[in-house]
């Protein structure tokens, strides 16, 4: 895991690494945004709940990052890379 190899082996570790970049952005942007938000909303007093509540659900992005992290990274490292065997076929026997 966190070899960085692995975001590029094939087309498909490509595609996945890519996918699982987005969602960690669209999370990083999304907490960054509730964040300022909530900081906003500490200026009136009429909006201190939801500002509380625009931090409380920003942390909790913060802290789903590296959940994205190591997700992304056990998916690639669970990829065939090339040239492994797939399930099923007969690895060469060099004692023959």
């Amino acid at each position: 895991m966190f070899n960085n190899r692995l975001y590029t082996a094939t087309p498909r570790h490509r595609e996945v690494y890519g996918r699982y970049e987005r969602v960690f952005t669209l999370v990083d942007f999304s907490a960054a945004l509730l964040f300022v938000v909530g900081s906003v909303c500490f200026f009136f007093p009429q909006l201190m709940t939801a500002g509380t509540w625009a931090f409380l659900v920003g942390s909790l992005a913060f802290a789903a990052k590296p959940s994205v992290r190591v997700a992304r990274e056990f998916h690639l490292s669970r990829l065939p890379l090339p040239g492994d065997l797939l399930p099923g076929q007969a690895g060469t026997d060099e004692r023959s």
